[in-house]
């Protein structure tokens, strides 16, 4: 399991794997959750747009925020 030490100042280093398997790259944003369990989820704060091309159907009625939501969220756990 990837594993990193926190500075004196709260920075960490996130581990190669991780980076690699979040698609994440110098600059880029990443969200935190904190869950009921008490895990803490890391997320890629920023989705490329390119990437949800086509997710939702343009027929029919329109999406409601929280689909469009859903929708991104999903995207951005693709991996």
């Amino acid at each position: 399991m990837p594993s990193a030490t926190m500075t004196s100042k709260g920075q960490i280093t996130v581990p190669v794997e991780i980076r690699r398997a979040l698609e994440l790259d110098a600059g880029d944003r990443v969200d935190f959750v904190l869950r009921d369990d008490g895990v803490v989820e890391m997320r890629p704060g920023s989705v490329d747009l390119r990437s949800l091309f086509g997710c939702l159907d343009p027929r029919g009625r329109s999406a409601t925020i929280d689909e469009m939501e859903q929708a991104i969220a999903e995207e951005a756990t693709k991996g």
